[in-house]
């Protein structure tokens, strides 16, 4: 596990000051939360692997949200099936958890919520000191706190989508749009140039596919206009946009895009693709 440094174990103690705060266990209401909840356990260990590197701390709720403890991921198993939980500080602690049929793990990692359950741990030595061992669970709840996590979207490998316009004549004209990053609950854009586009517009049937995982429309309303300077000195607008009432499933389909090209981008970045 790579060690945090000073500037994550802040970062680490202020997010879990904020988890502390609120420890109502969201996972508990997976029907209010549904569209966050993540099925699949490829994506779940995709999930959780970060965490481990990171030491992010999680705070352990059992017996009834009567007792808690604070903890950390140790390690997920290479073939994706078990987890390994660092032992809390309070031995009397450890034991009930060990004894609880139902654990909740809650925690907030750079803003977004990840939480789980786990229908209970059993006891090991793990790198010559004790640590929980549990099966990777069967659903993970992500929730952004303020706002939907935005993906960024790699230049390499640019997000276009086509957008309606009606020109003044009356005709409508497919535009090519790029897109700067992409979240569920909607995209920043680069304004097309000599494209009307201000702030409480809507551009109803935007044709937008996600490469390599599907494609969707989408009612897009426009936010916010801001100019930005570029590199070269040139001036181009850009345009924060959110889609208007997404369905579920194209919000899942988002959901699946971001995940793959953060899978991607960490495989490079481990120099494994």
């Amino acid at each position: 596990m790579t060690e945090p440094t000073e500037e994550q174990e802040q970062e680490q103690e202020q997010e879990q000051e904020k988890e502390a705060e609120s420890p109502k266990v969201e996972v508990m209401q997976a029907d209010k939360f549904s569209e966050y909840m993540v099925y699949s356990k490829t994506e779940i260990v995709f999930l959780l692997r970060p965490l481990v590197e990171y030491g992010a701390l999680f705070t352990v709720y059992f017996n009834e949200g009567k007792d808690f403890l604070l903890t950390s991921l140790l390690d997920v198993s290479e073939d994706g099936k078990y987890m390994v939980i660092d032992y809390g500080s309070d031995r009397e602690m450890n034991q009930r958890a060990l004894e609880s049929k139902k654990l909740f793990f809650s925690t907030i990692h750079k803003s977004v919520k990840i939480q789980f359950i786990l229908h209970g741990v059993k006891k090991i030595l793990f790198e010559n000191r004790d640590a929980f061992q549990a099966e990777i669970p069967d659903t993970l709840l992500r929730l952004q706190r303020r706002d939907f996590y935005r993906l960024e979207l790699p230049v390499t490998k640019p997000l276009k989508f086509k957008m309606p316009i009606k020109k003044a004549d009356g005709v409508v004209q497919a535009v090519e749009v790029h897109a700067l990053d992409i979240s569920l609950g909607g995209m920043a854009v680069v304004v097309p140039p000599l494209v009307r586009f201000e702030r409480g517009m809507d551009f109803p049937d935007c044709s937008i596919e996600l490469p390599g995982t599907g494609a969707f429309a989408a009612t897009i309303h426009v936010c916010s206009v801001y100019e930005v300077t570029m590199r070269n000195g040139a001036r181009v607008k850009h345009s924060g946009c959110q889609f208007v009432k997404l369905p579920v499933q194209f919000q899942n389909l988002i959901q699946r895009y971001i995940i793959r090209v953060e899978r991607e981008r960490r495989a490079h970045e481990l120099g494994m693709d």
